[in-house]
This record gives structure tokens, C-alpha cells and sequence, in this order.
């Protein structure tokens, strides 16, 4: 049985500027919930990979496990109730997860394996909220063109790459590398937007 929100609002439990900038982008009205513990019993989700993790269980497992994290936060904090949305993107090909790089030689390296290709791109979202708890996962694909040694040397030498799925955002400079998507433009960003929608209005948001 689905609670109806106490208002129009959410709690969107993420750190990403472009979630919020694409929640304002179609009328969600939001309040951040950052994960952080409430002392030395609480502990904030991880984000390693398990070992033999496929991507598609991975982004699905840490966006659910945000969810619920970020749910029970705010029943402990005694905030008012609302549904929580968190996400998870990763970026695969090969059946590897690029994640986000810490420096300029991984994020060379990571798009020196993208030039040319095709790879995908994953966004699980999941809403939790009393009485309901449910999750999903866009898929995306994006084709890079060629990348030369010089192209990819100047990219890196900016702060673009980093704290970036993959080593890039389509949204920014990269735009300019990609040659073809398949999928959702707003997904590939960090929150597909025709899918929260979705969710939000199962968890009772009264969204148009």
C-alpha cells in the first residue's frame, strides 16, 4: 500500500548538480538528503564493485541500497515524510565498468577504450518512501567517434573527466566526441527523467 506524500515535494539523496538542474528541468520540487551517518552506528553505502558484479546488477543494487539508506536517515532525523529518490550511473563496455577516473591517465586511458566505439550507459534509479520500494535501470548506448592523442590529451588537462561515470558528460565538452545515443538523453546525464516520473507517480506524487 502506497502513503500519500505529505506534500509535493521529494528528497533527492544525491550529490549530482545535473539531477538537480534536470529535476527543476520538468517541475519536481526537491530537498537534498545527503548520506552521510548519524553517528558512529550509521555508515553511508558503498560503491565498490562486488566481485564477479555484472553492470546491470551493480548500478541496480547501489541505487536500492541508497534508497533504503536514505529512507530510514530520514525516519531517524524525524524529517517529514516524503518519497526518496536516489540514482547510480555507470558507464560499461565489454562488459567492464568504467568508473570515475582519479586522474588524467586513467581518464586518458578510459576514453582512448571509447574512441571509435560503442559502449553503454546505465542509470538505475529508486524510490523509496512508506509502504513503497521500487527500483529501475535505463539503458543507453553512445557511440564516440575517432578520438585523437591530442583531442583526448587536452581533454583530460581540464577538470571535465572527474567525478564522472566513464570520464565524461554529455552534457559538457564531450559533447563534441559523441557521434550517435541510443536511448535517453536525460539517462545518460544521470536521471532519466520519463522513468522517475514514472516512479515518483507509483510512490503517490501527484505529478501531472
Amino acid at each position: 500500500m502506497t502513503t500519500k506524500p505529505a506534500d509535493k515535494k521529494i528528497y533527492l539523496a544525491s550529490k549530482s548538480p545535473r539531477r538537480r538542474e534536470l529535476l527543476r528541468q520538468v517541475g519536481i520540487d526537491f530537498e537534498l538528503l545527503l548520506l552521510r551517518a548519524d553517528g558512529p552506528r550509521g555508515a553511508d553505502v558503498t560503491e565498490e564493485v562486488l566481485p564477479g558484479e555484472a553492470p546491470l546488477a551493480y548500478v541496480a543494487r547501489v541505487a536500492l541500497e541508497k534508497a533504503v539508506f536514505a529512507h530510514n536517515l530520514l525516519k531517524r532525523r524525524h524529517l517529514t515524510p516524503r518519497p526518496v529518490l536516489t540514482a547510480d550511473t555507470t558507464v560499461t563496455i565489454d562488459g567492464q565498468i568504467l568508473g570515475k577516473p582519479a586522474n588524467a591517465q586513467e581518464a586518458a586511458a578510459m576514453l582512448e577504450q571509447l574512441s571509435g566505439r560503442t559502449h553503454q550507459v546505465l542509470t538505475s534509479i529508486a524510490v523509496c518512501s512508506a509502504g513503497f520500494q521500487e527500483q529501475v535501470t535505463q539503458v543507453s548506448e553512445v557511440r564516440f567517434g575517432v578520438l585523437t592523442p591530442a583531442a583526448i590529451a587536452a581533454y583530460c588537462a581540464s577538470q571535465e573527466p572527474y567525478d564522472k561515470a566513464g570520464g565524461y558528460g554529455i552534457q559538457g565538452p564531450a559533447a563534441q566526441f559523441i557521434e550517435h545515443i541510443a536511448g535517453s538523453h536525460s539517462g545518460i546525464m544521470g536521471l532519466p527523467l520519463y522513468e522517475t516520473a514514472q516512479l515518483l507517480r507509483q510512490a503517490g506524487l501527484p505529478l501531472p
